[in-house]
């Protein structure tokens, strides 16, 4: 099976990889030294589809990249470098498939929870209708359409709906252990908003669910079936690494601090993976704490193998 991936070496990207044939892999990479570094030698690295009329020569695409969300102020700047990384790309993925006579079978290209947006305390689904128009969703609802255009008799698209990945090394984790570590860990805002999640090795393993299993189409939620609020995701994190949890960050700082990408930690998303269970998949992690642990204290590059 011939492999095309993009944002591979990312932080879910460099944990998918390993579970990739890799003398069938592509890696797509706009700085193919650093892909080498970060990912070997064996991988084969393009750094443009320029010089490709059409994907026919791939089985599968997974377009894993984008600006990260919200790792910055979202400027005017900022949010155009968001939609751009994310937009153009896909389209032009959906573009070179739709020109083949004998396009890859399968398509799963990334997108959010934040497709959702505020959702309260109400639990869902991949079934509810979401219409809104802050930046999250139109980031999340555009790329979705763009990977859409693809979908015909002959390839198949898997939108991959992701919550918050824990896993060592990167994502969340790398950002919140440190300040645990120091005592100043603590829920955001109220903290009653719902928080989901998802190991790292769930999601590695959900993306190559999709890929071998065929009746696999449309948005799927990569989040754990057991979603916790802010307060528990917090009280659990700072219960693991033996810290103290007794700091909190008020809504106004956040506010004040990350401006209108603040609005990510404050939305409640208690987001299911229904559809990711009704065609058989099992998580390795449905419980935060053991998640936690795992994340905490395995080794980066253990990984237990998926098929």
């Amino acid at each position: 099976m011939k492999i095309l991936i993009t944002g591979g070496t990312g932080f879910i990207g460099k944990a998918l990889l390993p579970h990739l044939n890799h003398d069938q892999v592509t890696v797509l990479s706009r700085s193919p030294n650093r892909a080498y570094q970060r990912l070997g030698h064996h991988i084969k690295v393009i750094t443009g589809l320029d010089k490709l009329d059409t994907l026919d020569e791939f089985d599968v695409v997974i377009n894993l990249a984008g600006e990260p969300i919200a790792d910055k102020r979202w400027t005017d700047k900022q949010k155009e470098e968001i939609c751009h990384s994310r937009w153009q790309l896909t389209q032009q993925l959906a573009g070179k498939m739709m020109a083949g006579t004998t396009p890859p079978h399968t398509f799963i290209s990334g997108s959010a929870v934040g497709y959702y947006g505020n959702q309260q305390h109400e639990a869902f689904d991949e079934s509810l209708d979401v219409q809104r128009d802050d930046f999250a969703h139109t980031v999340c609802r555009t790329w979705e359409e763009a990977a859409l255009v693809a979908q015909s008799e002959q390839t198949r698209v898997c939108l991959l709906r992701t919550g918050i990945v824990l896993g060592k090394g990167g994502g969340a984790l790398a950002k919140l252990v440190p300040l645990y570590k120091m005592g100043l860990g603590g829920p955001i805002g109220s903290g009653e908003q719902y928080f989901p999640w998802i190991h790292l090795q769930d999601m590695v393993k959900g993306i190559m669910f999709l890929i071998h299993h065929k009746a696999a189409q449309g948005p799927f939620n990569l989040t754990a079936p057991n979603p916790v609020t802010n307060k528990e995701f917090s009280q659990t994190l700072a219960k693991v690494l033996h810290r103290p949890h007794i700091m909190s960050t008020p809504e106004w700082l956040l506010r004040f601090g990350m401006g209108e990408s603040a609005q990510m930690l404050l939305d409640s998303q208690r987001a299911l993976p229904a559809k990711l269970e009704a065609h058989g998949f099992h998580f390795c992690y449905p419980e935060l704490e053991r998640a936690l642990k795992s994340a905490l204290n395995e080794p980066e590059s253990r990984v237990t193998r998926v098929e």
